[in-house]
């Protein structure tokens, strides 16, 4: 600290330590958006600042959880616009260069699920992470992305279903043991 500047002291306020407690649900959620624990770590920062320096703006009546996630929410919308302006590593060969093979089965079940979310569209996807991953009440989350609360619970609903006709076992899913009914059966043969 330079001399003569005096130290920032935050009160213990209920804001405070409600947002500090909402933390880990904002950083699954971004990690979730982003695929990148660093990116996802950047994008709640930068949600947290912006809800820190628009604090006064929030009215006590209102709940604090859809408000930190539509803010994330739109940092997210916000920083991929920019980024629509650059391109970089466009056929992927340096991201590959960077990845290690799974070690862990949890691993890989977290990469399939992340391969699932992929098919999804993207309201889908977004409804799934919001009610499902972060925990947001349909109203919440209706709120969030700013639909009816009908939508959403709609695009929970075929989410849920797409993603079950993923992780059903292909064996069960795509084949059917077909018997014919005895009318059809030929006679057995017997010598």
């Amino acid at each position: 600290m330079a001399e003569g500047e005096t130290p920032i002291v935050m009160s213990n306020s209920p804001f405070k330590d409600e947002v500090v407690r909402l933390i880990p649900q904002l950083r699954a959620y971004a990690t979730a958006l982003t695929r990148s624990r660093s990116e996802a770590d950047d994008l709640v920062q930068e949600a947290l600042v912006r809800a820190w320096s628009y604090r006064a703006t929030f009215q006590p009546d209102a709940q604090l959880k859809p408000w930190l996630f539509k803010i994330l929410r739109t940092r997210f919308y916000t920083d991929i616009a920019k980024r629509r302006l650059t391109v970089q590593d466009v056929d992927g060969q340096f991201a590959a260069s960077l990845t290690c093979s799974a070690e862990q089965e949890w691993r890989v079940e977290y990469s399939e699920l992340l391969e699932a979310l992929d098919t999804l569209s993207g309201e889908a996807r977004e409804a799934v992470l919001l009610v499902l991953a972060a925990g947001l009440t349909y109203e919440e989350a209706a709120h969030v992305c700013a639909c009816p609360v009908g939508t959403m619970k709609s695009r929970v609903n075929r989410a849920r279903e797409q993603l079950t006709l993923l992780f059903v076992p292909k064996a069960t899913a795509t084949t059917e043991i077909y018997t014919a009914p005895a009318c059809e059966r030929e006679p057995a043969r017997h010598p």
